[in-house]
């Protein structure tokens, strides 16, 4: 093992249309970053490794982390450790993601979601420092949440899915939502594509003062309040492709948890600077430093120095 100085970082985001390969400095000071598209998983992790195997023969690295969209089966005990399990995603499912990338490095592994990998992120470089209870949201072609607890990502029965989770809707709001496993659950309410189906056009070409706004504003502020009362963060960062470009929804969901709290809970004061809701730290780069972050926990004396990642990919 080199010393903390000299170590690289390798890291894998696997994303659910793109994915992208990471070497760092220990700092998580990124120096070289490539894409692969996900096609099949055969060709995709194929192409994965070829970078790695490259970092491996010109240097070496000394440890991995990969990220990666799910559900996923983390428990070491379980025969399908590693693997892609109920995902919609054609093709994916059993697919032996652990395995397959780690087959030729003889290195320490990190492997979790890549939003858990985003919220660790977060919680060294970004905008959750100090905390070690915190939630990262993303909502964009689904709903993720990375939900940190006690300075850990949380486990049980399997990682957080609070994107599934049934919530109280608007009145006369009976639409059958587009999640294929639960309807009109958050993701099925508020995700880039559930959205579409229920208004015929993209989320991003909507005005402010689209009613759909309104629908879903309420079911994610709805999701907040239960992670509030169940686990206690104490800073939710919420973006991805539908909520990281409206600032507006942002501060209209961090309202609406308040409501919806009411005066039970002690929640951090309203401020314009440091809302309860609020957007992440380090933006784009928050998904590739992810797995650097995982990797970074399994290596001893990482550092935790801010950096300013290089968001270009080769």
């Amino acid at each position: 093992m080199r010393d903390e100085k000299t170590q690289r970082i390798a890291g894998v985001e696997l994303g659910g249309t793109k994915c992208i390969v990471v070497l760092s400095d220990a700092s998580g000071a990124i120096l070289e970053q490539h894409a692969v598209a996900t096609q099949a998983p055969g060709e995709t992790l194929d192409a994965i490794t070829a970078h790695l195997a490259r970092w491996w023969n010109a240097g070496g690295f000394d440890a991995l982390g990969i990220a990666s969209f799910g559900p996923l089966d983390l428990d070491p005990r379980s025969p399908g450790y590693g693997t892609i399990t109920t995902t919609a995603k054609p093709g994916w499912r059993d697919a032996p993601v652990l395995a397959t990338l780690t087959e030729r490095f003889d290195v320490p592994v990190a492997f979790d979601t890549d939003v858990n990998g985003a919220a660790l992120a977060e919680g060294r470089w970004g905008a959750a420092q100090g905390l070690r209870d915190y939630a990262y949201v993303t909502v964009g072609t689904g709903v993720g949440v990375g939900l940190i607890v006690n300075g850990a990502p949380t486990r049980g029965i399997g990682h957080c899915e609070a994107g599934h989770m049934r919530v109280a809707r608007l009145p006369h709001d009976d639409w059958a939502g587009a999640c294929p496993y639960h309807g009109a659950c958050v993701e099925g309410l508020a995700a880039g594509p559930a959205i579409a189906a229920r208004v015929g056009a993209p989320a991003e070409t909507l005005p402010r003062d689209h009613a759909v706004w309104e629908s879903v504003v309420e079911a994610v502020a709805h999701m907040l309040q239960a992670l509030a009362a169940a686990t206690g963060p104490r800073r939710f960062l919420v973006g991805g492709g539908v909520l990281g470009a409206r600032p507006d929804l942002t501060a209209r969901i961090d309202a609406r948890v308040r409501a919806l709290v009411g005066d039970y809970l002690a929640l951090p004061p309203a401020s314009a600077t440091a809302p309860y809701v609020s957007a992440p730290g380090l933006g784009a780069a928050a998904g590739p430093l992810g797995p650097i972050a995982l990797a970074l926990s399994v290596v001893p004396a990482a550092t935790a120095n801010p950096v300013q990642p290089v968001t270009a990919c080769h």
